[in-house]
C-alpha cells in the first residue's frame, strides 16, 4: 500500500472528524485535528489513520450544539454578544464557513484575528492552537481545500465560542483590546515586525521564537503537579508563530504581546516559579528520537510539544526545545502506563 502524503492524511483525518464534537468529558478539548496535522507534518502520515481510530475509541465526544441564530459579522453588538458563549459554537462555525466561502482565507483571518486575540487564553489557548494547525493545513493544501477550510472555520469558531479574557495579567506594554489591530507603538528594542534578519525572520518572529525557547526552558526546569497544563505556555506562542506570517504587519506585534502576556499568566495559574539558573536535564535525546517517542506514547500533548520542539529547533536552535519535549515524554509516558 502506497504511503499517504501529508495532504491525503490530513484530508482523511478531517473527513473522519467532521461530525465529532469540540470537547469530551468535563470540557476537555478535542485535540484530534491538531495532533493528526502535527503527525502528518512530521512525516508520520501513515500513522494518522490508526491514531485517529484509537482516539475515537478512547474518547466520548460531546455532540455539537445545534445552530441557534446567525451571527452578523458586520454588527459589533451582535458578534460581541456571542463571544465566549459556547452554546453558540455551531453559529460561530457557520459564520466562518460563510466568511471563508466568500473571501480569501487570509482576508478572513486578518479581519477576525484582532477580534479574537484578546481571548487567546481561553481553554488554555486551544482555540488559537487549533486555528494555527488549520492555517498550516490550508496554506499547504493544493486543489480541493474544502476540508481544510472547514477545519479553519471550526478552529476559529471554537476560539470565538470559548473566548475569555478573564485572569490575564496585564503586559507592561499593554495587550490590545478587541478590534485593535495595531496596539501600542513599539518601544526601542521591542519587536515591531518590520526589519528582517539575514535568516528571513523579522523582529516579531524572532521575539516569538525567543518566547517559545524561554518557556520551553521554564517547562523543563520547574516543579509541576501535572505535566500537561504548563505545556500550553509553550504551544500557545508557538501557534501564534505559525500564523503570524500570514497576518498584516500591523497585527504582528500585538500578537506577540498577547502571547507573552498569556504565557506569563499561566505561570501564576499553575503556581510555577521559574528558576533562571536551573540546569537543563542532562539526558535529553536527539529531537528525532524525542518525536518518535511522543508518537509511541500516543498522547496528543506529547506529540504537539515535540512537533513544536522540532519546528523551533529549525528556526533558532536552542537546547531548551528538546529538554521540554523530553521531560513531557517522560512524565506523560509514566501517566500513560
Amino acid at each position: 500500500m502506497a504511503s499517504l502524503s501529508y495532504s491525503d492524511a490530513v484530508s482523511e483525518a478531517l473527513e473522519r472528524l467532521r461530525p465529532v464534537g469540540f470537547e469530551h468529558g468535563r470540557s476537555f478539548v478535542n485535540h484530534a485535528p491538531m495532533a493528526a496535522e502535527a503527525l502528518a507534518h512530521m512525516g508520520y502520515a501513515d500513522e494518522v489513520p490508526a491514531w485517529i481510530e484509537r482516539n475515537l475509541r478512547s474518547r466520548s465526544y460531546h455532540d455539537v450544539p445545534e445552530r441557534r441564530l446567525p451571527i452578523d459579522p458586520d454588527d459589533p453588538d451582535d458578534w460581541r454578544a456571542a463571544l465566549g458563549d459556547f452554546s453558540r459554537v455551531a453559529d460561530w462555525s457557520a459564520l466562518f464557513e460563510r466568511e471563508l466561502a466568500l473571501s480569501p482565507w487570509t482576508a478572513v483571518l486578518a479581519r477576525w484575528w484582532p477580534r479574537l486575540l484578546p481571548g487567546m487564553s481561553a481553554v488554555l489557548t486551544h482555540g488559537v492552537i487549533r486555528t494555527a494547525h488549520a492555517v498550516r493545513a490550508v496554506a499547504a493544501a493544493s486543489g480541493d481545500n474544502r476540508l481544510q477550510l472547514g477545519e479553519l472555520a471550526q478552529g476559529l469558531g471554537y476560539w470565538a465560542a470559548r473566548h475569555s479574557t478573564h485572569g490575564i495579567v496585564a503586559d507592561p506594554d499593554g495587550v490590545p483590546g478587541p478590534g485593535d489591530a495595531a496596539g501600542p507603538p513599539a518601544r526601542h528594542g521591542e519587536p515591531g515586525g518590520r526589519d528582517e534578519a539575514p535568516d528571513g525572520r523579522d523582529e516579531v518572529t524572532r521575539a516569538l521564537d525567543a518566547l517559545v525557547a524561554e518557556y520551553s526552558g521554564i517547562y523543563a526546569t520547574v516543579s509541576q503537579r501535572h505535566p500537561v497544563p504548563l505545556i500550553h505556555a509553550v504551544t500557545g506562542p508557538a501557534a501564534v508563530r505559525l500564523v503570524v506570517g500570514h497576518l498584516p504587519p500591523a497585527q504582528r506585534r500585538p500578537s506577540y504581546l498577547t502571547a507573552r502576556a498569556v504565557s506569563r499568566t499561566m505561570l501564576d495559574w499553575f503556581h510555577a516559579t521559574p528558576h533562571p539558573a536551573a540546569p537543563l536535564p542532562a539526558d535529553t535525546a536527539a529531537l528525532a528520537e524525542v518525536f518518535a517517542r511522543a508518537v509511541e506514547i500516543g498522547d496528543e500533548h506529547a506529540i504537539k510539544l515535540a512537533e513544536v520542539a522540532v519546528r523551533h529547533e529549525a528556526f533558532a536552535p536552542d537546547p531548551r526545545h528538546a529538554a521540554a519535549a523530553h521531560l513531557a515524554n517522560r512524565a506523560i509516558g509514566r501517566l500513560s502506563r
